[in-house]
Order: C-alpha cells, then structure tokens, then sequence
C-alpha cells in the first residue's frame, strides 16, 4: 500500500476565486427611471404636448376650443436568465467553494445586460400611441454630425458645445434636470487632447473636469463609462454616443434580478444549480431628451 500514498499528496493550489477582468455590472441604471410592471407590456407615461394662447380678434364671438395632443409611450418586457451546474462529484476534488463566486459572477453579467437594454433602447424605434400601435423613430434632428469639430473626429469640445445647444433650443430643463454622456475608451482618449479638458484653468474650480485623471464632468454634462457602447451603439464608420437627461429613458422591470441555489434531482450526481433571472426592457421616454453625438471610428 505504501507505493500508493503519493496518490493522497496534496497540492497546493490558490483557495481564492478571483474574477477576470470585465465590467463590474451596471454602469447606466442609476441615471435612468424606472418602474415596475406586469403584464406583456406597460404604459410608461401619459404625454401631453404644448398648446398656445389664441388672440381674441373679435367681441362676442363663438367661443371654440384648443385641443391639446395626446400621447402614451411604452416599455415591452424580455426575458433572460443564466443557469449554472457545480456537480458533486466536482465539488469532491476541489477545495475551494464554487457557488458564491460564481453566484457574484452572474449578477455582474446580469448588469452588463442591462446596460444592453438600456444602451439599445437609446436608438431603438419606441412604440407609442393608445396601445403601443405607432413607431416613434428618434429625431434625426437631435444628432450631431460626425464632421462637426474637425472631419472624421472622435468626440470633442465642439460636439459637446453643439449638443448642449441643441438641448437647450428644445427647451430642456438644464436648470432642473443632469445631462449624462456616454464615454469609452476612444473617446476619453480624444478628449484628453482637448486643451479645455487637461488645462489647469479648467481643473481648479469647485467641480474639476479631472478627478485622478478621469473626465468626470464638463459643460454640466456627467460622464458615464460604458465600453459596451463601442459594439451595441456602433455604425458603419462611428459609434453613436448618447447624451440624455434623466427623464428621458426608462427602464421598466417585471422581475428584477433573482438568484437561487438549488439541487437538481432530474441530473445524474444532483448537481447544485445557480441559477439567476430577471426580465426587463427600456424605452426613450421623449425624444427631445435624448441625443446622439457621432465618434468616427477608422
């Protein structure tokens, strides 16, 4: 028996589960509404547009009326989950202790999700109307061309300039309501060339564009690091990054993030199963709140 007990030696293996390089959950829930719903779909918000005063032009004339126009927006739900086996036998040669980590792993991918339906929703057509019968495209008109600052640029000074004008001649409540941007990579890069962003007179006031380094904020718009913005957002030679306020979008939740852990008897061994779920969707609330800023990308 002796000759075998080489077979009992352990070896020394790391007892810590660390998690690989990815982005750390939701980056963009926090700076959008949400609600909660049941149902195939959800009425979001009832909308009322802008009706003016009309001149009296006569005395005692027939009395007529303003009608003001009316509208819904709504939010449709989809499902998704993430399933995960840990078999017992497994669980026998390990030392380590799976479910925990792995359980933590799925709820960072459960918030980059997220952050797909909100980033898709930013473009998406938007159902609208009394039963979510009429497509609201995004207003072409709330773009910034990808020539503006300079051909074929990334995002610059003058993109930022152009979307807080265009902001503003919409009548959007700057006073009231904190403008988000989205910022990757790319992005942050370019602007870090942009004198108005690294310059000393710029950083020396109560709310510093750099923090550490990173463009937190400028020209009253916060930033908002998302990289998944290079892929969901991309087009054909730029990537369409979006500015909003708050009001703007929405996130409508049916079931929010779950997780479990169970024992599967219908498997060979009963495998433990993490098992994680939530359905959700979002929608652009109004359009005259949310613009998108053109980056070139070679």
């Amino acid at each position: 028996m002796s000759i075998n007990i080489p077979a009992w030696f352990a070896r020394q293996y790391a007892t810590n589960v660390s998690l690989k390089l990815q982005i750390m959950g939701s980056m963009l829930r926090p700076y959008v509404t949400e609600g909660s719903y049941v149902g195939e779909a959800a009425q979001v918000v009832d909308q009322i547009g802008a009706i003016e005063m009309q001149e009296v032009t006569q005395r005692f004339a027939p009395m007529g009326r303003v009608d003001a126009p009316l509208d819904s927006r709504w939010v449709y739900p989809k499902d998704w989950d993430l399933p995960q086996l840990f078999d017992k036998f497994d669980k026998l040669r390990t030392i380590v202790e799976e479910e925990s980590p792995s359980v933590q792993n799925a709820v960072l991918s459960a918030g980059r999700q997220i952050d797909r339906i909100i980033l898709k929703a930013f473009t998406a057509d938007a159902k609208t109307g009394v039963n979510g019968g009429t497509t609201t495209s995004v207003n072409s008109g709330n773009e910034v061309d990808v020539a503006v600052g300079g051909a074929n640029s990334k995002l610059n000074v003058a993109k930022l300039l152009e979307v807080k004008r265009l902001m503003r001649a919409n009548y959007v409540d700057l006073d009231r309501e904190q403008v988000y941007g989205i910022l990757t990579a790319a992005d942050e890069a370019s602007l870090l060339q942009e004198i108005q962003i690294i310059s000393s007179d710029f950083n020396g006031m109560e709310k510093p564009v750099l923090q550490d380094g990173k463009i937190t904020r400028f020209l009253g718009i916060n930033f908002v690091y998302s990289e998944l913005a290079e892929t969901i957002l991309a087009g054909t030679n730029e990537v369409n990054v979006p500015f909003w306020v708050k009001s703007g979008m929405h996130l409508g939740i049916w079931n929010d993030v779950t997780t479990s852990t169970s024992i599967r008897h219908d498997i060979q061994g009963e495998p433990f199963q993490a098992y994680l779920k939530m359905t959700m969707g979002a929608t652009r609330i109004e359009e005259n709140k949310v613009y998108n800023v053109e980056s070139y990308r070679a």
